[in-house]
């Protein structure tokens, strides 16, 4: 088991930021691929980001390209999702995920955290 743990969400305006963060107490990452999921209002969970701990190639969904960037600090072994520019459509639960294999499907995670809620008003 991976015991993963969001944080950071909250209520802000279009055109603000906000940094989430991921950790999984007691258990090392290096050997997973991690990822961010959101799930919006009325919606099917949508593919955020994703990178391997230990370094890579990062893959971002289209609508975050440029404005959302993911970052781990492994002595800290905490992931984080920079999320800038944020419109009103990026309002969602957003998830924490890790997995073996590096994708945008939600299937190849095995590991998922309980969101964090991020509400962006216009």
């Amino acid at each position: 088991q991976v015991p993963l743990v969001e944080s950071g969400g909250g209520l802000v305006q279009a055109g603000d930021s906000l940094r989430l963060s991921c950790g999984a107490s007691g258990r090392t990452l290096i050997d997973y691929v991690m990822g961010w999921f959101r799930q919006a209002p009325g919606k099917e969970r949508e593919f955020v980001v994703a990178i391997p701990w230990s370094g890579g190639r990062t893959s971002y969904a289209d609508s975050v390209k440029g404005r959302f960037t993911i970052t781990r600090d492994n002595a800290k072994n905490t992931m984080f999702l920079q999320m800038n520019s944020l419109k009103p459509g990026d309002t969602a639960v957003y998830y924490c995920a890790a997995g073996r294999v590096l994708s945008t499907d939600q299937k190849d995670f095995d590991y998922w955290g309980e969101g964090t809620l991020v509400t962006v008003s216009s």
